[in-house]
């Protein structure tokens, strides 16, 4: 049995198999239940979002006989039928996500395209465009590769939708070394007391595998960058 379809398994034994569908308001009383709507709800979106048809009534129909000990499948069929899923998963997986990338780098290239002609916006032969926001001390000392540095960021997609920021107050300790190449680039220009505006090229930041759920391939990002303090 594959991940994905230990991953189903495990969230689909967790369900309420008296549970009545669509119809009948769910018992969200107790924490079990709401965790077992939840699981279901968050199924039901990820198939919807990958594609893949499901008869949420023949599901509950499975997980009774199972418990009953009367499938109307042999193990054989069972471990065929699964496979065969797990296989139309991972298929529709990668073309969703070979379509995201595309989508994501023709939208890329058209923002920068069209944000490095306005005002303070300038480009890098690496393809990073920035805007000083403040421009920090002039002789102040530049960040080394090797360099501990606290920033206080923020980070968006060009949808706007925030995917990671630093707490008021709480600047972040990194390492220069450690960071996407944009980030790089960018902070050993900046000396401390300076805040930018960076606008990030896939290529220079998670390229086409893309970071967790909120960071999709071939993502162009946006930062605002505030260098605190270089350690």
């Amino acid at each position: 049995m594959g991940p994905v379809v230990r991953i189903v398994a495990a969230m689909l034994a967790l369900l309420p198999v008296g549970q009545l569908w669509a119809g009948q308001d769910a018992n969200l009383e107790s924490a079990a239940n709401r965790t077992s709507y939840a699981i279901g709800v968050d199924m039901a979106r990820n198939f919807k979002k990958q594609g893949i048809e499901i008869d949420p009534e023949l599901i509950l129909r499975g997980m009774k006989d199972g418990y009953a000990g009367t499938a109307q499948i042999s193990d054989k069929e069972l471990r065929r039928t699964m496979n065969s899923f797990q296989g139309e998963v991972r298929q529709k997986m990668a073309q969703n996500r070979r379509l995201a990338a595309d989508e994501n780098k023709t939208r890329g290239a058209d923002f920068l395209s069209a944000n490095k002609g306005k005002a303070g916006v300038v480009t890098l032969p690496s393809g990073l465009q920035y805007r000083v926001v403040n421009a920090g001390a002039a002789d102040g000392r530049k960040p080394q590769e090797s360099d501990l540095v606290e920033c206080n960021y923020r980070g968006t997609l060009l949808s706007g939708a925030e995917f990671d920021s630093t707490e008021p107050g709480k600047p972040a300790t990194l390492k220069v070394s450690a960071l996407i190449a944009g980030w790089r680039e960018a902070l050993k220009m900046m000396p401390a007391g300076a805040k930018w505006q960076l606008f990030v090229p896939p290529q220079l930041a998670y390229g086409d595998r893309g970071a967790g759920s909120d960071i999709g391939p071939n993502e162009t990002l946006v930062f605002e960058v505030e260098l605190v303090a270089i350690k």
